[in-house]
């Protein structure tokens, strides 16, 4: 017997199976191939269908969403327009109506430019008129409308008008005088710096509320009110300002009409009793 001859294979109907043979382990890697095939295939079909069924829920939720929306707050909404569209028109066409508003700006467009150049020429015309150097040098100061010029226009005033004279160059009452005259000629001409820094700002306000009002809407006439009166307060306290200056410049020069008095009361008095004691005699 021969132990190298295979046994025959037979079918499952019992006949002998007389082909060539093949090796078990060639047919094994096809088997398994086949088998990751058909669950690749599966599993992309899987994936292929649960978007799709996914999508189709997705859409029926926003389907109702957007079903709801129209129908219960759509009509709502439609209303509040409704009512929006008709205070608008209430407002364009009796509160605020556009043709008198086209008319109230185009007045004040004309106005501005009317009146706004003249009185710019009227406010920057120069009044110089010194002609030496001291002087020019003192009235430039002066009509600079700058308040930091301040120190520049101390200095330039005790140049002009000189400086109080030493102790034994003039009387003590004299000196007292001289210094009092100047310290008040001082304060009011630093006061007109500083008061023309201020009329240079409250112009400057007014302008910029003449360009507000030709371009205002309505409902914006209260905030322009209250504006103005705030700057209409700004001018009284300058006013105010200048009238004290005024004021204490009229007391020191009535102070100095009654020292020149008193100095002559003095000296009539000194006179008399000279001329009782020369009669005495």
């Amino acid at each position: 017997m021969n132990h190298t001859t295979k046994p025959t294979e037979l079918l499952l109907n019992g006949l002998p199976y007389a082909g060539q043979d093949e090796p078990v382990r060639n047919r094994v890697p096809l088997s398994r191939w086949k088998k990751r095939l058909v669950a690749a295939v599966l599993a992309t079909a899987t994936c292929l269908a649960v978007p799709t069924l996914a999508h189709g829920q997705f859409l029926t939720v926003f389907d109702s969403l957007f079903s709801s929306i129209q129908s219960d707050i759509g009509g709502s909404l439609k209303s509040v327009n409704q009512i929006m569209q008709q205070v608008t028109k209430l407002q364009q066409t009796t509160l605020a109506p556009l043709a008198a508003l086209n008319q109230a700006r185009g007045f004040v467009a004309n106005t501005i430019s009317s009146f706004r150049n003249s009185t710019n020429q009227i406010f920057n015309t120069p009044f110089t008129s010194a002609v030496t150097p001291g002087p020019q040098q003192f009235e430039s100061i002066l009509h600079s409308r700058l308040s930091t010029q301040i120190p520049s226009l101390q200095t330039s005033f005790t140049t002009n008008y000189g400086a109080v004279p030493p102790v034994n160059a003039a009387s003590p009452q004299d000196r007292v005088m001289m210094d009092m005259d100047d310290a008040l000629g001082q304060q009011n001409l630093k006061t007109t710096l500083i008061a023309d820094q201020g009329e240079d700002v409250i112009l400057q306000t007014a302008n910029q509320m003449e360009n507000q009002v030709a371009v205002s809407t309505p409902g914006s006439n209260p905030y322009l009110t209250a504006q103005a009166q705030v700057a209409n307060l700004r001018c009284q306290a300058y006013m105010q300002m200048m009238l004290a200056a005024e004021l204490r410049q009229e007391a020191g020069r009535i102070a100095h009409d009654n020292a020149l008095v008193k100095r002559r009361t003095t000296a009539t008095g000194g006179v008399n009793s000279l001329i009782s004691g020369t009669l005495t005699r």
